[in-house]
């Protein structure tokens, strides 16, 4: 009986996806439940699974073509195993006393077979290592528990290369210094979404510097006895989202979108964090932000970023956020200018803290300062009240105590 392997619903507005790496082969022998091939959609990747015990019989989409609901990416033959299963029996009722008195070390060195090591690696990055005949034994994974990755795998076929044209004394062809990779549906949403942004609004950034040294004290006397109350470190992000959200409250333009001859007001504060994984930037959405406590905040973020580097984000994850934070201070970023995330209308840019003379007082002091940027779009946000919101959050950064009192 053939079973047909179709692709399945995958969330609120995502129609399509490209075909990702097979995991399994024509013939390949697959259980119920196992992963089979990997989808790419725009905005997460989803493990598609065999839906019943059998062989791989037919793969009808190739790697890299586009799919919607429903369609048909192969079929899974379950005759198949019900003959290997009579076999088997046929093949076990036969008497020990009939069997070669073979040790069980002679037979591992007679079938060349050893017990397999219990590897923590996932199904694609073990099929693409087989592929290339990749060694996962010595491989410290980059996902959650130390997972191999697809790109662990990947970052071992580069070395592979550069080690082997590196022994090559022979002039190096020119088509071996470059290397072509297909775009996944993810960097081409990107792409496709940051030229429409460019079209479609009027993104206007205005810019202005915090001094830090509030927050840095208050999280040096109290981050040990946080850590310990609530099992979580105290960050500076849980402050910019609770400035962020009061800051919204404030002027609620920020918090809306563009509509059809209107302006939607967003009476609840779905705050985007965005995080960098090795498909391009995606934002989990911290969900009605203004309920949520420091550690909570806290909590929620790291765990966003534990799910971003084991590819475990759900579209719930990632959509209906309301205003975006984005944080390129992490990677040494002293200035830059963030794009909107439609329909979004506002994003607020951190940047990294660097010491500067400032004039407190007309004198002449050291401080930790940071830059931030806010992008809005200018035909629903005015210049005058986004000045003032930038200004509403630098107050609540240097002034941490006035949060405690809005709140």
């Amino acid at each position: 009986m053939a079973i047909e392997i179709k692709v399945p619903e995958m969330g609120e507005s995502i129609v399509e996806a490209t075909v990702g790496a097979w995991v399994k082969n024509e013939g390949d022998q697959i259980e119920a439940g196992e992963t089979i091939l990997e989808l790419e959609t725009e905005k997460v990747n989803l493990e598609v699974t065999a839906p019943a015990t059998g062989t791989l019989e037919t793969v009808n989409i190739e790697e890299g073509e586009i799919v919607n609901v429903g369609t048909i990416l192969g079929t899974i033959n379950t005759e198949s195993i019900e003959k290997i299963q009579i076999q088997n029996n046929t093949s076990d009722s036969k008497k020990e006393s009939e069997l070669p008195n073979i040790t069980e070390t002679e037979t591992e060195t007679q079938t060349g077979k050893t017990e397999e090591k219990d590897i923590n690696i996932t199904p694609v990055a073990k099929n693409l290592a087989d592929k290339h005949s990749i060694n996962i034994d010595s491989i410290n994974g980059s996902g959650r528990a130390g997972k191999i990755t697809i790109d662990d795998i990947n970052a071992e076929i580069n070395k592979n290369n550069q080690t082997n044209t590196s022994k090559d004394e022979s002039p190096v062809p020119q088509e071996s210094l470059e290397t072509k990779k297909r775009i996944t549906k993810r960097r081409e949403t990107i792409a496709k979404r940051l030229t429409e942004v460019h079209l479609n609004t009027v993104m206007t950034t205005t810019y202005n510097e915090v001094d830090m040294s509030e927050i840095m004290a208050i999280r040096a006397k109290y981050k040990d006895s946080f850590k310990e109350e609530k099992g979580v470190g105290l960050g500076f992000m849980s402050f910019f989202v609770k400035s962020v959200v009061q800051a919204l409250i404030d002027f609620p333009n920020l918090n809306s979108e563009l509509g059809e001859k209107e302006i939607i007001l967003k009476n609840y504060y779905h705050i985007g964090i965005a995080v960098a994984s090795d498909e391009g930037l995606v934002v989990p959405v911290l969900k009605n932000a203004s309920t949520l406590s420091f550690s909570e905040i806290e909590k929620s973020i790291v765990d966003m970023v534990a799910k971003t580097k084991s590819k475990s984000l759900t579209i719930d994850d990632l959509t209906n956020g309301t205003f975006t934070i984005t944080n390129g201070g992490v990677f040494g970023s002293m200035f830059s200018t963030p794009i909107l995330n439609p329909p979004q209308v506002g994003i607020l840019g951190m940047h990294t803290i660097k010491k500067k003379p400032v004039v407190i007082n007309d004198e002449i002091v050291i401080r930790p300062i940071m830059y931030l940027a806010l992008t809005y779009d200018h035909r629903i946000v005015d210049g005058g009240e986004a000045v003032q919101f930038l200004v509403r959050i630098k107050e609540f950064i240097e002034d941490p105590q006035k949060l405690l009192i809005e709140n």
